[in-house]
């Protein structure tokens, strides 16, 4: 897992101890082994598997495999350095930390390898295998926070902020899809919906790679009669056990070309096809597609929906590869980033400064450039604390609210 654009933690010659905790081990680093196997001599097998797999949800998928590699990092550091793992020592602990903060990056000796966030990450790896096997955290100890808030005062640095896509950076990256047709006419439909909805509805990366036909709904708008999405949001970065149950409403846009609605129809119209005829009934369909998004008139007035929201959890984004073939999986969060990246660099924008977060940074610029309220951004993006949003207007426009254009000069 990556923060920031930093790159993977890897360990290409791990320990055969290592490797052979890793051939046993459980797929989650959070589950104590031993504890469960008490649970089935003390019960039975069924019941210890029922509560070995809800501890596993406890935590969402990238967290654990986040941790599992952090504590795969930490276990090899360990055996190298004659060290028991677990239960750590504090002081191991700390050691473990500084020298983590002090590696810099492959042929770059002016740049970190990992940021604060990520040591801080490990730590709480650290702490939460330790917790799972009923030990006390060596994290809690004095020298272990001594040194997390050391490294965190001798790195002080503005946070890397990705450069937020605004419209005009949108309509370049749509003009940068594939031609229409056969075989790139699949992704050019695809990733004009998850460019739109996520420009939009200021989605996360992990929330547009996890949403399902069954999320999405096609509704009215009450005001105007206009088509819209309703996009239910069951888990989220902030809301983990899905209590709140956001949703997102991504309304028709003005031009054919920027619309999510006819966006959302032309794609889901292939799929119906692929599920319906698999890949020569999507080659047909493609074949008559001069340019599906940019005709002159829209088609979202009389679309009503689509049966893909079957409760199958069918994904809204699966993966397409460059033969057009469309796969079943969905995308992954990372590709999702990757593919705003991609685009970038077609359009002759530095890809390094753009990334997943892009589209929902890009919305609450965009959306503060044309005047709307601190209170109205924080409802579509779902932010909760308005000093977030504040930043963004600060970005779009510094002298927004400034007493220095009061000064007469």
């Amino acid at each position: 897992m990556t923060t920031h654009g930093e790159p993977h933690e890897t360990t290409p010659d791990l320990p055969e101890p290592v490797r052979a905790r890793l051939e046993r081990g459980t797929p989650s680093v959070l589950v104590d082994t031993r504890a469960l196997e008490a649970v089935r001599r003390r019960f039975d097998a069924e019941q210890a598997h029922a509560l070995g797999r809800y501890l596993a949800a406890a935590q969402s998928a990238n967290t654990l495999r986040a941790y599992r590699s952090d504590w795969v990092a930490f276990t090899a550091w360990c055996l190298d350095q004659g060290r028991q793992s677990l239960p750590a020592d504090p002081v191991d602990v700390a050691v473990y930390l500084a020298a983590a903060a002090e590696a810099v990056r492959p042929g770059e000796p002016a740049r970190w390898a990992m940021a604060p966030a990520t040591l801080e990450r490990k730590a709480a790896a650290i702490a939460s295998v330790h917790g799972a096997h009923g030990l006390p955290s060596p994290t809690r100890a004095d020298v272990v926070r001594m040194t997390l808030r050391g490294i965190r005062r001798r790195r002080r640095a503005a946070p890397d902020r990705k450069r937020p896509v605004l419209l005009s950076t949108l309509e370049a990256l749509l003009d940068e899809r594939p031609a229409p047709g056969h075989p790139g006419g699949a992704a050019r439909r695809r990733d004009a919906l998850l460019l739109l909805a996520g420009f939009a509805g200021a989605l996360r990366r992990s929330e547009l790679a996890a949403l399902t036909f069954d999320d999405v709904a096609v509704d009215t708008d009450p005001r105007t009669g206009e088509p819209l999405l309703l996009v239910r949001l069951s888990v989220t970065k902030t809301d983990q056990e899905g209590r709140h149950q956001s949703q997102v409403a991504l309304p028709r846009g003005r031009r054919r070309g920027t619309c999510p609605v006819c966006a959302f129809a032309d794609w889901a119209d292939l799929l119906q096809a692929h599920r319906d005829g698999g890949a020569d009934r999507v080659r047909a369909l493609l074949a008559h597609d001069t340019d599906a998004q940019d005709p002159v008139g829209h088609r979202c007035h009389t679309y009503t929906g689509t049966d893909l929201a079957d409760g199958s959890a069918r994904p809204v984004f699966p993966a397409v590869d460059r033969h057009g073939t469309i796969r079943g999986r969905a995308v992954s969060d990372r590709a999702v980033a990757e593919l705003v990246k991609r685009y970038a660099r077609r359009a002759g924008l530095d890809p390094s400064v753009f990334s997943g977060h892009s589209l929902r940074s890009g919305f609450a610029t965009q959306a503060a450039l044309g005047g709307a309220s601190d209170r109205e951004i924080m409802r579509q993006g779902r932010w909760t604390n308005p000093r977030t949003v504040h930043g963004y207007i600060r970005i779009a426009n510094p002298l927004e609210d400034n007493a220095v254009t009061r000064l007469g000069l």
